[in-house]
């Protein structure tokens, strides 16, 4: 009997069945579809209602004031707002998919609502020229619009989220469409917004690039309305003579053809999912299939079709249904006369109650389908809306389980799990009527957002932990909602009422709860919440937005990150007085370090500030002296002598404050040198007119000095910076072989027995490649083994044997030979000598 009475509700449409359940009745109250406009999004979502003023209606007790008011499926007011926009009257409206409001006024402006019946800023216009042809109708998809104005232009937003109006393509024609349709960019070849337009017989396809026409006669216009399936990949058509056409969107064939008994077009015009379409008359609501008679419907109250995935949910002054066609499994089972696996089972469900053997006469007929059977009954309870008939039909389902070895286990657990959620959402008190297949589509991620957005938080983070979800978001979206409506709270009482939800979520993000608080202008909320972020990436932006620098600057010294601590310096550097930064700095050596490394390659005076405000005046010094150098790498210092005065002063600041402090007398003798230095340096560019001299050491001065022959200057030099006589000697020695003054450098050598000896006197000679000059203080080298090693190099090996053995060196013999080991009398020579030392004892 069970299954007569649920099959008893169903209507036969050529072999498939369609059942049209009530959802709700509706709770609302002096609601008349016939004079509102509405506006009902998918997925089992909101109902708009607006009261349309192209109508003239009877006021009772309402006020004259139009309200735009929002409801659930169920009728449940969500919101209501005042409609006083300017621009004309409202054309259309619709919702988009993530449950924004668009509407759209004559002028083309788009405003745009939340669920809470907010207003959206900014609005947005469709342009000029729409502005001055004025919209008539609106023509919306999942995310985007088409408008249609008085001359027949078209203009689209492709993307609601963008907002970017465009001019579609201008189709020539005189009249208005007779309707249009749009094919959404998801499911168009180039990816943009095509739309369909009836136009006396024909058809065009339009877009931004240009205008297209149908070819072939098989749509016989003109075409008084247009519907595209959900899928994109089917056009229901309704013509002049009272035909129902069903082609592909190609138009490449009919797949239905049905003459109704009207030519007058339906005022709605509609797919259920893609099994039937549907037509709505004044009071009547037909439902055509391929094949077969199709199925009536009576109503003597206004109907709104709001098509789904799977089926179309229909809206009266007094209730939601759901019309779909019945799912296999369901006919299945509940089909009248039905002896399928599945239709036994639920049978042996009822026989098991009532403690009948039937039960098991039952199973037995089934045993090898037992698993297919289960399987049914899961998935007709899945589709079921009845939750007496959902336990039932799982019972049955695991009745059958238990007698199944291979059946997975966990099929109904999931099932289980997915009703408990569709069942709490359907609640009237909630009032989403979501079906098992649009659940799928729509994942539960998007259903928990809906739910946050419309303030069920509570049941957004039950079903987060039915779902092993996070519910981070959840409780995120929670403490915001809770900070802005709770303006009466004071700040310590609303932060213990936070802190205990936020608690029980680790890992959650304390700082944009806090960056909303400082949003809604409680600053020290704000504060207070950010003190509990764990994360220093995230608290050190936010205090600083909230102008708590000083509690920035220790958070991020204390985490480490200097990154962080740049971030701090950076903006009190541009906030506070340099003398304030510079305190706050100050006792943080990571602060300090930063500061300092940066402006060393940067901000050379504000550091010289910083050194000077903290007394550290050999800093300044230093910094000055860098400086110096600096005026040294510019260009023009090697053209002239400008920019030398300018090094000099700056040397000498450095070495005054070198001075002022006892530990950098080294530093400060230093720079008076330098500057000295610097000084003669300068006079000698001067008098030689030649720019070589600044810059180099000491020692390249004095060399240069005698190179150029000015050796009154290099004495002045030597004796300026206590130039020692043997540093002088091969100071000179070596400039005068430089410049080859042979005779000079004998004369010098004569002056005074050099305090260094002749040996660097031979050395430059040889180096010069002057043997001769050589051999002039070879002789007068005091030691044997360097007058050995002297004859040695200028090639006179008998000199360097005699030489050698005065020495008595066997070891020094040994590298001689090596030396001359291509002239064999110099070898015979040096093993002669060798041998004789050995022979005297002598290693």
């Amino acid at each position: 009997m069970a299954n007569v009475s649920v099959a008893a509700e169903w209507q036969l449409l050529y072999n498939r069945y369609y059942r049209k359940p009530e959802l709700y009745p509706m709770k609302w109250k002096h609601v008349d579809l016939s004079i509102n406009k509405v506006a009902c999004a998918p997925f089992g979502g909101p109902v708009a209602v607006i009261r349309d003023d192209s109508k003239i209606v009877q006021l009772y007790a309402e006020s004259a004031l139009r309200k735009l008011r929002i409801f659930s499926s169920s009728g449940v007011l969500i919101s209501e707002t005042v409609w006083k926009h300017p621009g004309g009257r409202l054309v259309g409206l619709s919702w988009t998919d993530d449950q924004t409001l668009v509407c759209i006024v004559q002028d083309g402006t788009v405003f745009r609502y939340n669920i809470h019946a907010e207003l959206i800023e900014p609005n947005v216009s469709l342009g000029k020229e729409c502005f001055e042809q004025n919209v008539v109708e609106c023509v919306f998809w999942a995310n985007g619009v088409v408008c249609l104005t008085e001359v027949g232009s078209m203009f689209c937003i492709p993307d609601f989220k963008v907002m970017r109006p465009c001019k579609l393509a201008d189709t020539g024609a005189e009249d208005l469409p007779h309707s249009t349709a749009v094919i959404e960019p998801q499911y168009t070849v180039s990816g943009n917004v095509e739309v369909l337009v009836a136009v006396g017989d024909g058809i065009l396809i339009v877009d931004e690039d240009g205008v297209q026409q149908v070819e072939g006669n098989l749509v016989e216009g003109p075409v008084q309305k247009m519907v595209i399936s959900w899928d994109g990949k089917y056009l229901a058509l309704f013509t002049h003579d009272g035909r129902i056409l069903v082609t592909d969107i190609n138009f490449k064939g009919v797949l239905l053809e049905y003459s109704c008994e009207s030519a007058l077009p339906p005022e709605q015009l509609s797919w259920c999912g893609l099994d039937s379409v549907l037509l709505y008359w004044d009071d009547m609501l037909l439902m055509v299939g391929p094949h077969g008679d199709p199925v009536r419907y009576f109503y003597d109250e206004p109907v709104v079709l709001i098509p789904e995935c799977d089926a179309v949910r229909i809206l009266t002054n007094s209730s939601m249904e759901f019309l779909q066609r019945v799912p296999d499994s369901t006919v299945s089972i509940f089909k009248i006369g039905s002896t399928s696996p599945a239709a036994l089972l639920y049978d042996a469900l009822d026989h098991f109650d009532r403690q009948s053997a039937k039960a098991d006469e039952n199973l037995r007929l089934i045993r090898l389908s037992l698993p297919e059977a289960v399987e049914f009954c899961i998935d007709a309870a899945g589709h079921e809306f009845d939750v007496s008939r959902q336990r039932t039909l799982l019972r049955a389902a695991s009745y059958g389980q238990a007698f199944c070895s291979n059946f997975q286990r966990d099929r109904i657990q999931e099932i289980c799990k997915t009703l408990r959620v569709l069942n709490a959402v359907r609640d009237p008190e909630i009032g989403i009527p979501l079906s098992i297949k649009q659940y799928k589509l729509l994942t539960p991620a998007v259903l928990i957002s809906r739910l946050i957005n419309a303030h069920r938080h509570l049941l957004a983070l039950e079903i987060s932990k039915h779902l092993g979800m996070s519910q981070e978001v959840v409780i995120m979206h929670w403490a915001c909602s809770k900070i802005t409506a709770s303006l009466a709270i004071q700040d310590a009482s609303l932060l213990e009422i936070l802190l205990e939800k936020l608690k029980k979520c680790k890992g959650i993000s304390y700082a944009a709860v806090a960056a909303h608080a400082d949003k809604s202008g409680r600053r020290k909320l704000a504060a207070m919440l950010i003190e509990h972020e764990p994360r220093s990436s995230k608290q050190v932006p936010l205090l600083l937005s909230i102008a708590e620098e000083d509690t920035a600057l220790v958070k991020a010294t204390e985490s480490g990150d200097p990154d962080l601590v740049y971030l701090v310096l950076f903006h009190i550097w541009q906030k506070r007085p340099a003398l304030e930064f510079f305190g706050m700095i100050q006792a943080r050596p990571l602060a300090r370090d930063l500061f300092i490394s940066f402006a060393r390659c940067y901000k050379h005076e504000f550091l010289k500030d910083f050194f000077l405000s903290t007394g550290e005046l050999q800093e300044v010094g230093f910094l000055l002296w860098k400086e110096s150098w600096e005026i040294e790498k510019n260009p023009m210092a090697s053209k002239g002598t400008p920019l030398h005065g300018p090094r000099i002063k700056l040397i000498e600041k450095a070495q005054q404050l070198f001075a002022e402090t006892k530990e950098h007398t080294f530093e400060s003798k230093a720079a008076e040198e330098h500057a000295k230095l610097l000084r003669i340096q300068h006079d000698l560019e001067v008098s030689t007119k030649q720019a070589i001299f600044v810059d180099s050491s000491i020692s390249d001065t004095i060399r240069t000095c005698i190179v150029l022959g000015n050796h009154r200057a290099a004495m002045k030099v030597k004796t300026e910076f206590k130039v020692s006589e043997k540093r002088w000697y091969w100071l000179k020695v070596f400039a005068l072989a430089t410049i080859r003054d042979w005779d000079a450098l004998e004369k010098f050598s004569k002056e005074k027995r050099p305090p260094i000896g002749y040996r660097p006197f031979v050395e430059a000679c040889i180096d010069a490649d002057e043997k001769a000059e050589a051999l002039k203080y070879i002789p007068k080298l005091a030691d044997p083994r360097e007058r050995a090693e002297a004859f040695a190099r200028i090639g006179m090996a008998k000199e360097a044997a005699d030489a050698a053995s005065q020495a008595k060196d066997g070891e020094l013999l040994g590298r001689l030979k090596l030396t001359f080991a291509q002239n064999a009398a110099a070898s015979s020579l040096f093993d002669t000598l060798r041998d004789r030392l050995s022979f005297q004892g002598v290693s």
